[in-house]
């Protein structure tokens, strides 16, 4: 059902968007201002879902792309992602009538609402990677057969290019990938243009309103001082993620983490009475290990929360002495077929750890 944006449901989904970005996906905060702003001057945020869109709708999702580190010192202005859709429908003779997320994710969950209010687009609420990845051709898009090319990307002053790589969207990822670093790390993308028939048998339906109602879950657990991390696992029940899980609690006690050739990668250790959990990321967290063995793995989700408010904690935000809880999140089905798993699946990441789904994994101690 469609429904208005309001300040406080941008708060919400900002935050849920970030637990669901599993520490990648740009710092929500960033993101959260630039579209608050926007809905302070007057315009507003129209959600739609997938079914409410005509038939002969061209839907643009929207995005930033480069490593989350880079927004810390380089914050975005929100003028890039008018050049890059302007672009885009300069190339394909049409004019998008709505936009939407690539990815659930911090920052990235709000490039969409910010485009939708500076331009009066509508946005759908779905997106085509059910939480956060590092490529551009891991999307249910791309597994479905949805080509991501013509794409646009542009800088934060505007300049931009079309990158046409047809059928072959991980060549996309790479020459796109290429183009960030030269935009100074980071830079707006509208790319996988597509009918409202393609959006609804590729995408993960709901994520803006799952992401609403895991901030708002999170929220009143805040403010009835109760267990936020059981709240997070109600929220998730009876939605197509289901099953969410502790595995670990404890003190971060190292972190690396390095930027290279557009992605934020490393891996930070965390202390606890159940002794140490290891996550390796890049930009999202891929796999935790406890005690050798593994206790989640992608594409399942891997969350950093703080221990105390269940508040996400990026990737780029991680540091020492931070007291975090991990928190593990299933895939909807349509993330766990062999053609998807083959895509972003462990072995796309260059893990040699098989996928075991996280709810028939054995549960770490807390």
């Amino acid at each position: 059902m469609a429904f208005t944006l309001t300040e406080q449901g941008l708060r919400d989904l900002a935050e849920g968007a970030a637990v669901l970005g599993t520490g990648g996906g740009g710092d929500p905060h960033i993101g959260r201002l630039l579209v608050q702003q926007q809905l302070r001057a007057g315009r507003e945020v129209r959600v739609i879902g997938v079914d409410e869109l005509p038939g002969d709708a061209l839907v643009v999702p929207s995005a930033m792309m480069g490593a989350p580190t880079v927004f810390i010192e380089k914050l975005p202005s929100g003028r890039g992602n008018i050049a890059a859709l302007r672009a885009l429908e300069a190339r394909l003779g049409r004019a998008a009538a709505a936009t939407m997320p690539t990815e659930s994710g911090g920052l990235n969950s709000m490039i969409p609402l910010l485009l939708g209010a500076q331009l009066g687009l509508p946005v759908v609420d779905a997106d085509g990677m059910g939480r956060a990845f590092p490529e551009l051709q891991m999307e249910t898009w791309n597994v479905y057969g949805v080509p991501g090319s013509p794409m646009a990307i542009a800088s934060d002053h505007g300049d931009h290019c079309v990158i046409d790589t047809g059928q072959d969207n991980l060549l996309m990822e790479r020459r796109a990938r290429a183009m960030t670093v030269e935009m100074g790390g980071a830079a707006y993308i509208c790319d996988y243009p597509m009918d409202a028939a393609t959006v609804r048998r590729t995408s993960i339906p709901g994520t803006l309103t799952l992401a609403m109602k895991i901030g708002a879950a999170l929220r009143r657990a805040r403010q009835d001082h109760a267990d936020p991390f059981e709240r997070l696992t109600g929220a998730l029940k009876d939605t197509i993620y289901s099953h969410g899980l502790v595995l670990f609690a404890g003190k971060v006690v190292d972190v690396e983490r390095r930027t290279v050739a557009g992605f934020a990668r490393g891996q930070v250790t965390l202390e606890g009475d159940a002794g140490r959990m290891t996550l390796t990321f890049q930009n999202e967290h891929l796999v935790a290990r406890h005690g050798g063995r593994v206790a989640a793995i992608v594409p399942d989700l891997i969350c950093t929360l703080n221990s105390e408010t269940g508040a996400p904690v990026t990737t780029e935000s991680l540091a020492y002495g931070q007291r975090l809880t991990v928190f593990a999140i299933s895939t909807p089905a349509l993330m766990r077929t062999p053609e998807a798993l083959a895509c972003f699946g462990p072995s796309a990441f260059g893990l040699p750890d098989p996928y075991v789904p996280v709810e028939r994994l054995p549960l770490s101690a807390v």
